[in-house]
């Protein structure tokens, strides 16, 4: 009988880890499909335009490199600022740092041809 019990009591917290470890799973994931940015972070109209932006523009994001920004220009057009790291043009650590500073705005052309191919 006492098998029984501890057996039932094995299962039950067994069935409950996996509901807790899924559960935090997507706990801070960010569902609104927008990358996260902090809250010192310039407001949009004020960030640097990675598909638009000169070599020399993109210098002044902080942390940026010259080296950095050549592969930025070298590897555009981007459909959003995560392509950086999704198409190894920067590593994470990178990315990290210039995030904030940065944004990926299309023209229509390159939006119409991406979505067509």
């Amino acid at each position: 009988m006492v098998r029984k019990g501890a057996r039932s009591t094995a299962a039950a917290i067994a069935i409950l880890c996996v509901c807790l470890a899924g559960g935090a799973q997507y706990h801070d994931r960010d569902t609104s499909g927008a990358p996260k940015t902090s809250a010192t972070a310039p407001p949009p109209e004020q960030r640097v335009d990675i598909n638009h932006a000169s070599v020399d523009e993109l210098l002044k994001v902080p942390g940026m490199t010259r080296s950095w920004a050549g592969r930025i220009v070298r590897f555009r057009p981007y459909r959003t600022k995560l392509d950086l790291v999704e198409l190894g043009v920067v590593n994470s650590q990178v990315y990290e740092r210039i995030r904030d500073y940065v944004i990926a705005h299309r023209d229509q052309q390159v939006a119409d041809r991406q979505t067509h191919n």
